[in-house]
């Protein structure tokens, strides 16, 4: 087994380190390490049949359909009507265009359930935006990307889809309930660096809006937020699933983008459809592979190899949750979320719960290690894409990510250690079972 973990390690970082796809990272990682125990033709076969039936869920169905509604509201005008309500309720306070931006990204990362399309749409946006008012480009650029993963908290969202199945054992609607305390936490947190860095720096805000505007711009946006009242009301309620929310997301979206704002034409539908195929097969792929590697490490018993080591280490459950945070912030530096999820939650799961910790609270904070790891070179998706929005390099925007990471680090620690963050709304709506 320790020849096992070492030869699946050393491939895994060999290929990752030599830019090979992660996804093909992980099934070659896989595959190599299967040789040790059967010949090539059934390691291959095998490998492959686990990759086929990890994507042989039904939840997994919601992906793409959050996926293309994501595409939609994305170029449907509706991130200019959320950044415009943000607008008329804080731009007016000091500094109050970066919170303009964290609060566009919570409302547009609630409504589409992607980090990368809170990061495109609404840093389009507010980086020129703020750069008009005098603000650092790159600080506008690293509070666009760090915000942007509260989405991943704020239901709906993939990732969380995602931890319910790698769990087994946790309902999507439970898990989506759960983010909201600790996702507008983050949020918050993510505000007070903000303002503290524009009371440094005197970034001035915009000028006063009327109450009669600020009335209007929120029943301009309020057709936006309706969505998320009816995907998660839905879900909550039991009058559907969280797939068949997705489909009714992916609808709704049409008709608010294509049909009442009018911002998409029907000749652009087939290129978003194309984008959103393509994106859904990235993330299929890498489901598929990551559920391979988890087979594998059961059958080599690699999760209670870790757990009666952790175990063994020490009995002090706040040790052993602070190093299972060190681990998944180092594994989030250079991994993406969705194999993250489905390599360590098998890892780490039986070892949490043998301290008696709650899966749901598990997966909220799992993923909120996550989130940080997405916006941290090496391999910080998000951090890429916010680069590339606002037309600057990683090397200059660091100095204004630390403090915010700091905040997101903080938020960390209180979601860690205060389970209640997390469960306090699944218990009140009894999907706590």
């Amino acid at each position: 087994m320790i020849l096992s973990i070492i030869l699946l390690a050393t491939i895994f970082v060999f290929l990752l380190l030599s830019n090979v796809p992660i996804s093909f990272s992980i099934g070659l990682a896989t595959v190599a390490t299967m040789l040790l125990n059967m010949p090539p033709e059934p390691a291959v076969t095998q490998v492959a049949q686990k990759v086929a039936t990890g994507l042989d869920n039904f939840a997994l169905l919601a992906i793409p359909f959050f996926i293309l509604s994501g595409q939609l509201m994305g170029q449907g005008g509706i991130a200019r009507r959320l950044i415009n309500l943000a607008k008329a309720l804080l731009g007016t306070l000091p500094g109050g265009l970066a919170y303009v931006n964290i609060f566009a990204c919570m409302l547009f990362g609630a409504i589409s359930g992607s980090a990368v399309a809170a990061t495109t749409a609404i840093g389009t946006f507010m980086i020129p935006e703020m750069s008009k008012e005098g603000y650092d480009k790159n600080f506008s650029a690293a509070v666009n990307a760090t915000s942007a993963t509260t989405g991943l908290l704020i239901p709906p969202s993939n990732i969380l889809i995602v931890y319910s199945l790698a769990s087994g054992s946790v309902s999507v609607a439970a898990l989506f309930v759960a983010g909201y305390i600790p996702g507008i936490l983050t949020g918050l947190s993510l505000m007070v660096v903000a303002a503290i860095i524009g009371i440094i720096k005197k970034y001035r805000g915009s000028e006063r809006v009327r109450l009669t505007e600020v009335v209007r711009r929120f029943f301009d946006a309020i057709l936006s937020l309706t969505l998320i009242i009816i995907v998660i009301g839905g879900i909550i309620v039991g009058v559907f699933t969280a797939t068949e929310a997705a489909a009714i997301a992916v609808l709704y979206s049409f008709l608010l983008s294509v049909v009442v704002y009018r911002e998409i034409k029907l000749s652009e539908l087939p290129a978003l459809l194309k984008k959103t195929i393509v994106l859904n097969a990235v993330v299929m792929l890498l489901i598929g592979t990551s559920m391979a590697l988890s087979w594998l490490m059961a059958f080599e018993n690699i999760p209670q190899t870790i757990t009666a080591a952790l175990i063994g280490l020490t009995n002090n459950k706040i040790i052993i949750l602070l190093l299972i945070n060190m681990i998944l912030l180092v594994v989030g530096t250079f991994m993406d979320a969705t194999p993250a999820v489905l390599i360590f939650t098998p890892i780490f799961l039986p070892v949490v719960m043998q301290l008696g910790i709650s899966p749901l609270h598990f997966g909220i904070f799992m993923i909120l290690n996550l989130c940080i790891g997405i916006v941290t070179p090496p391999v910080g998706a998000v951090l890429f894409v916010g680069c590339a929005v606002a037309e600057t390099k990683i090397s200059y925007i660091i100095k204004w990510l630390l403090p915010l990471f700091v905040a997101m680090i903080i938020s960390l620690l209180l979601i860690t250690f205060i389970p209640q963050l997390s469960l306090y709304l699944p218990d009140k709506l009894g999907l706590i079972k």
